[in-house]
């Protein structure tokens, strides 16, 4: 097959051809019909993340079509399109077997753990706990993003960060996750105030129902304008860029009582921010960690999207092919994309 790989962190990766995967026990191989372009997978390729052993395809938000199964995998998995979790759960520990597949404790993740999808297939263990059927209706380029980015976003405004009609969210980080979390808090009746350096993607949220918006670049205290424009703070609070600035913006831009989640991820040299603490406990603010969606959750999200509720096809703001995959991804060094939104991959076919 060919994919996208790397055979140094930071090294330009480069289209190769590989030997195809084959399941194992239990799992599954993919035809990827479109796979996300995030952030996580800057991260993987700059060298972040200690599971990542190279030679490393990347990739993990993905949609496509099952062509082969291995022995004891169940259900007739084989001609199906799904979707995946980036979180794929063992089934089997305590987390797993109290529903929070998100957290498993032996879980593995495509494009980090293991190759992922930047290639024209991928392999993924334990089919039963982690394949997500899609239905007609929702096609792979909108279906890519609910594996990490949309999907992570739901969970982050609406498990964690409890989301009420009315509340003020603020988001900050206005990406491809920051854009889901807009989509999702407006849907579910709050004020959004979207906060961000880039003027294009600020846009991109006020399009997607933000009420208002702090473009960073004009502003020397993000937090301070976020709490002047909700007229206290916010009920929720959001980083999804992953950063120390963010972060602690994040907490500030709370009102007493208020919930800040941390969905982006921070650089290994940035995961301790000076969080202030002070304010933490004399406003009881609640700071809460989101790690993407269990498989068992998708069909409530699935049926959201059939019906209108959420359309993640609105974030799809470019389309390209695999070859253009590793100009992308070093393209990310850039902090503010040429592109606002999510950008996604279409594997070539095998038959071409």
């Amino acid at each position: 097959m060919k994919a996208i790989v790397y055979e140094e962190f930071g090294q330009h990766p480069a289209l190769r051809s590989v030997p195809d995967p084959a399941p194992a026990p239990g799992g599954v191989v993919i035809e990827v019909d479109a796979t996300g372009l995030c952030r996580s997978d800057w991260h993987a390729w700059r060298g972040h993340d200690p599971d990542v052993k190279l030679p490393h395809v990347g990739g993990h938000e993905f949609a496509g079509t099952v062509v082969a199964a291995g022995s004891g995998s169940g259900l007739p998995w084989v001609g199906r399109r799904v979707t995946v979790p980036f979180v794929c759960a063992c089934g089997a520990c305590a987390q797993c077997v109290t529903g929070n597949q998100q957290v498993c404790e032996r879980q593995t993740q495509p494009g980090f753990s293991h190759w992922g999808s930047f290639a024209q297939y991928v392999a993924i263990d334990n089919a039963e706990g982690n394949l997500v059927p899609l239905p007609e209706s929702i096609k792979s380029p909108a279906a890519a993003a609910l594996g990490c980015r949309f999907g992570t976003a739901y969970r982050a405004v609406v498990r964690q960060g409890r989301v009420s009609a009315g509340d003020w969210v603020a988001v900050h980080g206005c990406g491809g996750t920051g854009l889901s979390a807009v989509i999702v808090a407006v849907a579910s009746g709050a004020r959004v105030v979207a906060v961000d350096i880039s003027a294009a993607a600020l846009k991109v949220a006020r399009d997607l129902g933000a009420e208002a918006t702090v473009d960073v670049s004009n502003v020397e205290d993000a937090a301070a304008a976020v709490v002047e424009l909700t007229h206290g703070g916010a009920h929720l609070s959001l980083d999804c860029l992953g950063d120390p600035r963010t972060c602690c913006a994040s907490v500030r831009s709370l009102r007493r009582r208020g919930r800040h989640v941390q969905v982006g991820l921070l650089a290994p040299d940035e995961e301790a921010p000076r969080i202030p603490m002070a304010q933490v406990i004399a406003h009881e603010l609640e700071l809460l960690g989101s790690h993407g969606l269990p498989a068992h959750e998708y069909p409530a999200l699935l049926g959201l999207v059939e019906s209108g509720v959420f359309q993640p096809e609105l974030l799809v703001r470019r389309t390209i092919d695999l070859s253009e995959a590793p100009a992308a991804l070093v393209e990310m060094d850039i902090p503010v994309p040429a592109t606002p939104g999510v950008t996604v991959v279409k594997p070539e076919s095998p038959k071409s």
